[in-house]
């Protein structure tokens, strides 16, 4: 089919692929808009439950204490010792995941790779901003670089 069988004119043809190519640009913007809006509800959403289930595993820490400490009471210890020894547990727990945490904040601090790439990034700044192209001579500018006498200049 041509343009002379729809009776549109070739700059109406144009003016209508225009049209039609804004229009699709527009609704491929409001889908992608669309698809995040989504993503963030679904995130949001499962925000939510990760919140609720640490705040149920929260709630859970205390009741398992004391089935512990209980239990140990079971096996013929006294009732405060159990809990005593169950309190302690958690103490020696929590130590244990201090110097974890103490022995990983120290292998941050003595890293030293931020550093050297911020100084690496220095380096190559002050080292760009001193660079100067090579003068070249105005007549047949084989007269400084003896080695490029054989070379042209493309016109590219």
């Amino acid at each position: 089919m041509s343009a002379a069988d729809d009776g549109r004119s070739l700059g109406q043809l144009v003016a209508a692929a225009t049209a039609e190519m804004s229009a699709l640009v527009h609704d491929e913007i409001a889908l992608a808009k669309a698809e995040l809006r989504q993503d963030v509800k679904r995130g949001v959403l499962g925000s939510g439950a990760a919140l609720i289930a640490g705040v149920f595993l929260l709630f859970a820490l205390p009741v398992l204490s004391f089935a512990a400490a209980y239990g140990i009471h079971n096996l013929g210890l006294g009732l405060a010792w159990s809990f005593l020894i169950v309190g302690g547990a958690f103490i020696a727990l929590a130590l244990l995941l201090l110097l974890l945490a103490l022995a990983k904040f120290k292998k941050v601090s003595r890293s030293k790779s931020p550093q050297k790439s911020v100084a690496s990034a220095k380096q190559t700044a002050a080292v760009l901003s001193h660079a100067k192209p090579h003068p070249r001579a105005a007549g047949d500018g084989g007269e400084e670089h003896p080695q490029l006498q054989g070379v042209t200049r493309s016109s590219v």
